[in-house]
């Protein structure tokens, strides 16, 4: 049980008396002046309990009194017992909020946990690219397994459901993801030719990106290159 005090005014502002206030499983014992209204009551209380005036309301003898109600008008005095009780509707709202923080929360967390593992994927694909670069030539299943593992990232992101600044965190991790897949098929593309200038032999791959209704996206194959050789079979006749 917790007890607590609160003075208003002073004994200039006229003759005071003590209530004794429910609250639930608490009561406090508040001193006011005797000519205070309901209002002024809340306001005080405000300050005890956390609740907003326009969140409280207060029965006396059974009855619900309004703001303007003065408490010796209607047979309030010392040591009177009043209850408290919160608007439903406020209690409400404050529900749905804590709610909704809640979901926030964990969609920031499911991003950073994606953000993590995306930081690695991204150290093997740059690892990756100074390999082929240089002229090494690499294994077709590097590319396969890192693709394979950025896709695994992407499709988490498309499973958050996020909402405000998390919305965008996500928004973001898609895109890194995207341009990660990006550079591999690139890379996949140059690793075939790795001899051949940078400028003229490597073809550019673009992937290709399908927008979910979610905003994130999902990989589709991008369509065959066309051949830059036609072979013909026309032969020159000779008598």
């Amino acid at each position: 049980m917790l007890v607590q005090k609160r003075n208003l005014g002073d004994a200039s502002s006229g003759p005071m008396i003590k209530i004794k206030l429910s609250h639930g499983s608490y009561h406090h014992d508040i001193t006011v002046p005797a000519q205070s209204t309901f209002g002024d009551l809340k306001r005080v209380l405000a300050q005890e309990t956390g609740l907003e005036p326009k969140e409280q309301r207060l029965l006396f003898q059974g009855k619900e009194k309004d703001d303007g109600e003065c408490l010796h008008m209607v047979g309030v005095t010392d040591m009177s017992k009043v209850v408290l009780l919160e608007d439903p509707a406020s209690k409400e709202r404050k529900l749905e909020e804590m709610k909704r923080n809640q979901s926030i929360q964990k969609a920031y967390e499911d991003v950073a946990k994606v953000r993590t593992e995306v930081d690695k994927l991204s150290d093997k694909v740059i690892a990756l690219e100074a390999i082929v670069r240089g002229g090494t030539k690499v294994s077709e299943k590097e590319f396969l397994v890192l693709t394979e593992l950025l896709m695994v990232q992407l499709l988490q992101l498309d499973t958050i459901e996020a909402d405000g600044e998390a919305r965008v965190q996500r928004k973001v991790e898609v895109r890194r993801v995207q341009g990660l897949v990006e550079t591999l098929d690139n890379l996949k593309a140059r690793n075939s030719n790795p001899f051949s200038s940078s400028c003229n032999a490597v073809s550019s791959v673009s992937t290709k990106w399908e927008a979910f209704e979610s905003g994130v996206g999902s990989l589709t194959a991008p369509a065959p290159l066309p051949s830059s050789t036609r072979i013909t079979h026309d032969w020159e006749v000779f008598e």
